[in-house]
């Protein structure tokens, strides 16, 4: 049985814990408030960007004069996979989920025969997988967003990745991040960057039916369609990548208060059932102490 001393040096080492991730939830709490408005309120423009370049894109059915953006290379042999973790821990399954989906992709692509290439957003993400895809990570970008997220941070990763493109690195790639859908759920999402590919729809339906009928009818551009294009795709790019960063920022942000939040209940039983030992070994040295007196005083 434990002596006393330990006994109260543990209960000072728990609550000191307890009172530490009770203040990481709330923090976690308060950051989560305007990061799921954030990603709220940039779902609707990046959804009407992606069906404004489908638009745009029917006119170059057969990929013929079509920007290498959309048209991509022609081969699907190289793929890279931009992994959008985060930088700190402390926040349950949100990085271990992004991670065994990227190892799964890659893994799959392997068994393909297609070689695969990985950019790391983030430090554990990159951490984690360096110890199994050593040999595929091709760069690392850190340190995203540390005061705040912004739309600068997003172009940054964008002109890595286009850049890559453009270097003839890869033909595909493909964004894994969190989707953010409440503090307890986060969804796993695979989106296609290049060449581009319309997402599939968050309900289940049909979404290019959906948008075709509500973007049907005659439109002139001015300019012509491609010189749009031209413009508009690195544009939503930076777009969906700034989407992906602030959709895992808020679902870190919910995934941290939600293990917080665990932590800190954990740490309330933990210390009910040491202080009960606690108060229990003090009786019993407590009773062992007045045998010991009443048995010395009866032997004189």
């Amino acid at each position: 049985m434990p002596s006393l001393k330990a006994l109260k040096v543990r209960i000072n080492s728990v609550t000191s814990t307890q009172k530490i991730t009770s203040a990481m939830k709330m923090v976690a709490a308060a950051k989560l408030r305007r990061a799921q408005e954030a990603a709220e309120a940039a779902r609707p423009y990046a959804s009407r960007m992606d069906h404004l370049l489908e638009s745009l894109a029917g006119g170059f059915k057969g990929g013929e004069g079509a920007p290498p953006l959309l048209a991509g290379t022609g081969a699907e042999q190289n793929h890279l996979i931009v992994a959008c973790t985060a930088d700190r821990g402390l926040c349950g399954g949100f990085n271990g989920s992004i991670i065994r989906e990227v190892r799964k992709m890659a893994r799959e692509l392997g068994e393909e025969g297609k070689a695969v290439i990985i950019l790391c957003v983030g430090r554990k993400g990159r951490d984690a997988l360096k110890r199994d895809f050593s040999d595929a990570i091709s760069g690392e970008i850190l340190g995203l967003g540390r005061q705040s997220l912004s739309y600068s941070d997003a172009v940054e990763v964008s002109d890595k990745i286009i850049g890559m493109f453009e270097a003839g690195d890869f033909d595909v790639c493909t964004l894994v991040f969190n989707r953010f859908k409440s503090a307890m759920t986060q969804i796993v999402t695979r989106r296609q960057l290049i060449p581009f590919a319309m997402p599939a729809s968050e309900d289940g339906t049909d979404d290019k039916k959906t948008q075709t009928t509500q973007l049907s009818g005659a439109f002139i551009f001015e300019p012509e369609e491609g010189e749009i294009l031209e413009q508009l795709l690195p544009r939503n790019i930076e777009t969906q990548v700034f989407q992906a960063l602030i959709e895992n920022n808020a679902s870190e942000q919910g995934a941290r208060m939600t293990a917080m939040d665990s932590a800190t209940r954990n740490a309330g039983d933990m210390l009910d059932d040491l202080t009960l030992t606690y108060n229990r070994t003090r009786q019993a040295t407590i009773t062992k102490e007045l045998i010991e007196i009443i048995s010395g005083a009866e032997a004189l």
